[in-house]
Parts: C-alpha cells; structure tokens; sequence
C-alpha cells in the first residue's frame, strides 16, 4: 500500500489536557495563520485525562499566606530535589493565569461561599492549593478545552489515528507515520513542528489507576528515534487504588479529612517512621512506603476473592452530606465497583500505579533535546509524556493537570512561532517509510506464533512484582532478565490472528505492546544503575539519598534492539539547595 502524505503547520499528537491545550494556545493566538493537525488513537473527550479527580495547583489567594516561593518549594522539596528549579518557576508563575483562564472559558470551578474559586489541601502542599471542581476536575478541564478549541476554523481532529513512529534525522524532526482505524492504511503526517502529548505508561502494571490506552507511545516512539528519555526509573505509585481494580480514590478525600487504618485500627501514618506531621496528606511516595511496609509487617487486610493486600481508607466521620458535596464521583465508584459505600464503611485501597515522572528529554520550555543538550528542531513534548523536569523523583498531587496546562501553553506559542518563521522540512528518506512499512505489515504477515497479549501479561506482572515501591538488585536483574526474555518472544514470535486492515485492534494491541516493553527496558535499566533511594525510586539494599553520587538526571538512549546507553546530566538548582525532607 502506498504512503499517503497529510500536510499541517503543526501537529498534535495527543488529545487530551495538554495536546488540547496546545491547540487551543495556536489557534487563540494565531488564528488562521496556522493550520493545525490533532491525532489522537482515541475519541478527544476520551483521553486519560477524564480520570483526574482531586484538583490543579495554583497560587490564588497569596494574602492568605501562599505565594509562588511557596509553590515552588513544595514542588522542589516534594521532588526530592531532582526537580529543576528553573522550569519550576516558571510553571508556577504561569499557573495563576490558567486557572483565571479556565475560569473565563466555562470552567465550572468549585466556589467559597462568598463566591470566589475555592481550593483544597493535598499531599505535600503548605498551603491548600487544588483548586477542583468536586471530584472531576480532569473531565471538567478538558471538556472546558475542548469546548473552547471548537470555537475556532483551520483545525483538524484525526479520532483513532494510531501513531506508531516519529522520525529524527540530523537534528530536525521529519515527520510522523501513522495507521488510520478507519481505512487501515499508513501515513505520513508531514508539518514544520510537532507537540507529542501522549501521556503516561501506566498499563505496564497489573493495578493501576491508569485507562486502558496509557502504553507509553510518546516516550518509546522516541526511544526507538533516537531521542532520550529522562528519568525513566522514577514511577509513582498512588497510595489510594480501590482494591482489587486500581481505580483512583484522590488523594482530595485524604484532604477533606479521610485517615488510614491498619487492621489492628490504628492510624499508622501518625507514627514517627512515617509522617507525624502531614499525616496522609505527605507526599505520595512517603505515604506509599509507608502502607507497604504495613503489608509486609502483618498489618494488612487480605481480600479474599483477588488475595490482594490492602489498608483501610476512612470517610465515614466526614458524613454524607459532606462526600456528596465535595467527593460524589467517588462514592459512585465505590458504590459502583466494591459494592461499599463510603457514607458508611471504609474502603479498602493499596498503592496503585499512577504517573511516570520520566518523559522525554526536554528543557524548560518543552523543546526536545538530544543527548547533548541540543533542541531537535521543530519537535516539542507536553504533559506526562515530557521531561522538563518538574517533578523530578516524585510529583506532588494536583501538579499533574497543572503541569498539562502550562506545558499545553508553552509548546502551542513556541511551536506557532517556529512554524510561523520556518518552512516545511523535506520528509523522512523514502528508505525509512519502506522500514516503517515493512514493520508494520510484517506483524500481519506472520503466521503463527503467541499472542501480544500474553506477553503483555507477563510484563505487567513482572513490573509490578521487581518494580514496584520497594526495590532491590536482585529482584531487579530477575525483572530485567524477564524483560529481555519478552521482548525476544515478541521480535521473532508475535502473531495476530486478525489479518484484516480496518479497525485492527490485534494490531494497535500488539503495537502497545512493543511500547511498553520499551518503556520497560528503559525503566529497569535506569533502576538498576541508580544506586540510592530518592523520591519513588527506592532501594532497599541502597536506602538513602546520595547527593555526591546520585544528584543528576538520568538520560536513556537506544543501543540496538534489546540495549540502552545511559548518559547523565546535571541538575538545575538555583534557589534552594537540597536537605532532608521531613514530613
């Protein structure tokens, strides 16, 4: 089948908070001027994003007490110091302005009494800084976006559009292939710049909070182009996954006043070797770490039907009243999945896999950068996808659905401006199509052999048993060994059974698939050779920070088909500098 070419300005790869945000900043800025493309392998409204809950963080109210510094230092010390400051700052400078923006476009933010934007505590923050719309501030974000983005001409949506490869050659991004559902056949989506959005991997875990479409695209697209990836080995774990689906209970029901039980009924957090003083409300790692260690002490539920551990989330002194105002969509969850209702018993939850802060290489601004810290011209990342380095080792709650929108800001002005002085690049080398073909098709071709989906299967036990909240070296070399044995199995022995070209989900699958074991090479390796514990990164044969030895970023390259390279590269630090975190 030939290779059609589609043509854009600009291309979005990704549609939700932070893609559409992107567009939405081209097309408010620029107008006509620009022609913009969105992809997306689902429907717009239908993005992970939906899923966020419990609020975005910004300084609103500084003649209460908060302030930008305040934002910041949060944000830094939360990270354990492996954010860089500088895109730090400017995140929370800009954060303010979008949540009055929001607001302007039909936001339906949660209100004070008197009628200003109210805001709620969260894990990690001094001031109670989430802002939120009851419990579904993602869907209401970016149905707010997406309503304010159809208000515009010279735009084009591209639903189940399946992205399988960007292309870098001598420094300048070329292009985009990518399978149409719809008729099964491959393009090239040609444009002088381009914003990959594609959010997070959190599908390479059994229990996530994650939607079934989080397979990491972005980042291992960009591990086979050439581009590195940041930090992969930091992965957070969200301490409240309702047992036994993962299904997210935010972090906002611990900010309304929810505690944490053990079996014995004792609220563990308040003890000293956890977090006496934020109690739940610490980072999310700490919190994490700290309900583990209650498991493998003995002091855990067991659920009977999964043999699933967990700990006991309670709700019921907030009353009903109360959770039907400020958490309905969590008693509709739990109503919905468990059975339980938090009106009037607690609901069972353990760590649950939640956010990458690894993402592709990228300065402050989201220009995506080479190893050597040189931008590849015409490519920029936003969102989860991305590396800017402002979560460093661990994120805070509700920096997430911030981060989207300043990152959505940034890369739809940058991006515009480059398109707008620049002209089109000449495409990808005609031998380099022919790959993508012969890749693609050749997975049809096979005929026989396992299934992508076992081999999926496998992977996420193997994550979720070797890289997990606690980890060791042996149990790491044991998880990568069983990485490389699946990503043997896939290369020579992946076989899908559904032979036809539209709507072949066998073969989105199988594509993930080869996705995640990307991403899953690089995250072990990355864990392996980071020799401490910082933020969600923790070792237990190496249990303490090591700023002399371990202050740096880690940058993972591709070296052949089953190999990475491993560079570092220093990190920003230009008002605070690091000490002990204390919670």
């Amino acid at each position: 089948m030939t290779v059609e070419t589609i043509t854009h300005d600009i291309i979005v790869l990704g549609a939700g908070l932070a893609g559409l945000r992107a567009a939405v900043e081209i097309k408010r800025k620029y107008g006509d001027k620009l022609d913009v493309g969105v992809v997306s392998k689902i429907h717009l409204m239908r993005s992970h994003s939906v899923s966020a809950e419990g609020g975005t963080s910004a300084v609103l109210y500084p003649e209460e007490g908060d302030s930008l510094a305040l934002h910041a230092w949060d944000t830094i010390k939360g990270s354990d110091f492996l954010a860089d400051q500088d895109a730090v700052w400017t995140f929370v400078k800009l954060m303010p302005e979008e949540i009055l923006l929001l607001d302007h476009w039909g936001m339906p933010w949660s209100r004070r009494e008197d009628g200003r934007i109210a805001q709620r505590p969260f894990g990690g923050l001094t001031f109670p800084r989430a802002t939120y719309a009851g419990d579904k501030v993602g869907h209401a974000e970016l149905r707010t976006l997406y309503n304010k983005l159809l208000q515009y001409d010279k735009w084009e949506r591209y639903d189940e559009w399946f992205a399988t490869n960007f292309v870098v050659e001598d420094g300048v991004y070329k292009g985009l292939y990518a399978i149409n559902m719809k008729d099964g056949k491959l393009y090239l989506f040609k444009s002088k710049a381009a914003i990959i959005a594609t959010g997070g991997v959190g599908r390479l875990y059994t229990f996530t909070t994650y939607a079934h479409s989080a397979t990491g695209d972005g980042t291992a697209m960009a591990f086979r182009a050439g581009v590195p990836v940041k930090d992969p080995e930091f992965v957070q774990f969200h301490p409240t996954g309702l047992v036994p689906n993962g299904i997210l209970i935010t972090e906002g029901a611990r900010g309304e006043g929810g505690v944490l039980l053990n079996n014995k009924g004792e609220r563990f957090m308040l003890r000293n070797d956890c977090a006496p003083k934020m109690k739940e409300l610490a980072p999310r790692d700490v919190v994490s770490r700290c309900m583990v260690k209650e498991y493998l002490e003995g002091r855990a539920f067991i659920d009977e039907a999964s043999g699933m551990p967990y700990l006991l989330l309670d709700l019921t002194h907030l009353g009903e009243e109360k959770i039907n105002d400020k958490l309905p969509s969590i008693r509709e969850i739990a109503i919905r999945y468990d059975g339980i209702d938090p009106v009037e018993q607690p609901l069972p939850v353990f760590p649950s896999m939640h956010y990458h802060m690894g993402g592709i290489n990228a300065d402050p601004y989201y220009r995506v950068l080479d190893e050597h810290g040189n931008w590849i011209r015409g490519l920029f990342t936003a969102g989860e996808a991305s590396a800017a380095s402002i979560h460093g080792a661990n994120r805070l709650g509700s920096n997430s659905t911030a981060e989207c929108l300043t990152s959505g800001r940034i890369t739809g002005e940058l991006a515009a401006q480059y398109a707008l002085n620049s002209d089109f690049p000449d495409g990808p080398d005609p031998k380099r199509t022919k790959q993508e073909e012969d890749w693609v098709w050749g997975l049809l071709k096979r005929e026989s052999g396992e299934p992508s989906y076992g081999i999926k299967h496998e992977l996420q036990e193997t994550m979720s048993k070797d890289f997990y909240v606690f980890r060791d070296d042996k149990g790491m070399k044991e998880g990568l060994s069983k990485i490389l044995e699946l990503r043997k199995r896939f290369i020579n022995n992946a076989y899908i059974e559904d032979k036809g070209y539209i709507y072949n989900t066998d073969l989105v699958a199988a594509i993930e698939t080869m996705n995640l074991l990307d991403n899953a090479l690089m995250i072990s390796k990355a864990a392996l050779n980071r020799e401490e514990s910082r933020g969600a990164h923790f070792r237990t044969d190496f249990p303490k920070r090591d700023d002399n030895n371990w202050l740096k970023h880690t940058l993972v390259i591709r070296n052949g088909n089953d190999d990475v390279s491993i560079l570092y590269s220093p990190v920003t630090i230009n008002t605070w500098k690091p000490v002990e975190r204390k919670y």
